[in-house]
């Protein structure tokens, strides 16, 4: 099993800023991602960052507010999240694989993180 360890989560108000990091031991992979899934709610997809290439994938709810970015040589990626939102609430989970296919589908990930709660204030 390789590890994937969260970090960054937090307690914002509505408007501010979070910056959540995810490192991953031992492998590099072409596809990190992140989802998140709040109480009573289906797991979704965020966004999440391919290699080679550098490509990014966002979900609809999240395209100008967060970035995704990856700093290979820390074999870590990153979500920075801007003008955050009491729905953005949720735990937060990384994801990694190997195949970059179905970026999107958390049922392609082969590994997970813990989880990092994320809670915004109204």
């Amino acid at each position: 099993q390789v590890p994937l360890v969260e970090s960054g989560g937090g307690l914002v108000q509505a408007g501010g800023s979070l910056r959540l990091s995810c490192a991953a031991s031992g492998r590099t992979f072409n596809a990190m991602g992140w989802f998140r899934q709040a109480p009573g709610k289906e797991r979704e997809f965020v966004a999440a960052h391919s290699w080679p290439g550098g490509a990014t994938y966002y979900a609809n709810f999240v395209k100008g507010r967060f970035t995704i970015s990856r700093d290979n040589a820390k074999n870590t990626v990153y979500l920075q999240m801007n003008s955050l939102k009491p729905e953005d609430m949720a735990v937060y989970y990384c994801a990694a694989k190997r195949r970059v296919g179905a970026i999107q589908v958390g049922e392609t990930y082969d590994y997970w993180g813990q989880g990092t709660q994320v809670t915004v204030s109204s």
